[in-house]
Order: C-alpha cells, then sequence, then structure tokens
C-alpha cells in the first residue's frame, strides 16, 4: 500500500523555487532541498524523480507567479509603452524584502549556458520565447514598424530583459531607471 504523502507539493515547490532563486540551480543541493522544503529526500526523489525533477516543477511555478507581470503586457494595448511597464514592474517582482534575487531564469541560463542539451536549458528558452512573442505583439501595435524591425527590436529588448535581471541585482533604483529609460530612447 503507498503511503499517503504527508505535504501539499505545490507548498514544497514554492519553497524549492525560492531556495533556487535565492542561490542558484547549481548551487542548491538536495540536502539543503531537504531542509527548506521540509520534506526527506526519500520523497523529493518519490515525487519528483531527482534535482532537475524539482527544478523543472519549481520552473512551473516560477512561470506562475510571473504571470502577475507578463499578464498585463500580454493584454496591453499600448504598444512600446505597455513594454515599458512591463520593465517597470519587473524590479519589484524580483525582490524579496532586502534581497534582489533578479530573475530565475537569467540566474539559471548564466549558470549552465554550456549545456545546450541540457532539458533545463531548453524550458528556460521556451520562457525566454514567451517573453520576445509578447514584445513581438506588442511592438505590432505601433504605426510603421516592419515585420523585420519588430523582430529585431523583440530580440534587443529581450537581451535588455536579460541585462535588467542582472542589473537589478545591483544597480540602485535611479541607475535602474536611467537603464530602463535609455533602452525605450533607442526603439
Amino acid at each position: 500500500m503507498a503511503r499517503k504523502k504527508q505535504y501539499i507539493e505545490e507548498e514544497v515547490i514554492e519553497k524549492a523555487m525560492s531556495l533556487f532563486w535565492r542561490n542558484g540551480y547549481e548551487n542548491t543541493s538536495v540536502r539543503m532541498l531537504e531542509q527548506e522544503m521540509g520534506i526527506n529526500q526519500f520523497s523529493i526523489y518519490a515525487s519528483f524523480g531527482n534535482k532537475e525533477g524539482v527544478f523543472l516543477e519549481s520552473l512551473k511555478a516560477y512561470k506562475k507567479q510571473i504571470r502577475t507581470i507578463t499578464d498585463v503586457l500580454e493584454q496591453s494595448n499600448n504598444g512600446i509603452q505597455g513594454i515599458k511597464d512591463y520593465f517597470y514592474a519587473f524590479l519589484p517582482f524580483s525582490k524579496e524584502g532586502t534581497l534582489r534575487k533578479g530573475c530565475l531564469v537569467t540566474n539559471t541560463v548564466n549558470e549552465i549556458a554550456d549545456k545546450p542539451e541540457d532539458v533545463i536549458r531548453k524550458e528556460l528558452l521556451l520562457f525566454f520565447g514567451f517573453v520576445i512573442d509578447l514584445f513581438q505583439k506588442n511592438l505590432a501595435q505601433e504605426a510603421n514598424k516592419s515585420p523585420e524591425m519588430i523582430e529585431k527590436q523583440a530580440n534587443y529588448l529581450g537581451g535588455c530583459m536579460l541585462g535588467l535581471s542582472m542589473s537589478s541585482k545591483m544597480m540602485n533604483e535611479k541607475q535602474l531607471e536611467d537603464y530602463i529609460e535609455t533602452i525605450f530612447t533607442n526603439l
């Protein structure tokens, strides 16, 4: 007879996500996950397979959490202003109290960029593509933008978003505002 789980998966994954977000994928051990999630190693392996499985579930939880700002971008009818609003909305999202965490996706890309066949990298690229598509949708709302220009500017904004994620971990509010405002003077 199978044992009944003594925990709620959503709750333990939220804890794991927070740990990965703070420490990174590579620096998070199964022992750390046990402690943070409040479940033993056997339960982790039984429910999620391995650390990678826990991370993939954490990434799903992260995508749900970031929907608070991607939904605004997805529903925006303000073109470039909608994208700019998304950039500004990211700043408070990337903090936990006084801790500046950046973006879980960007943080992880920086760790595993040299593993092109990695399943985690593929999931991160899918998310990045989703954001690029939202940028394209908003840019298409602007008059006089060719499809080629929309694609180029969406890719540029994607790179800028990655930069904002890293910058948000160390720059002060004024520097971050200058960064965002300069991005949008180039569109």
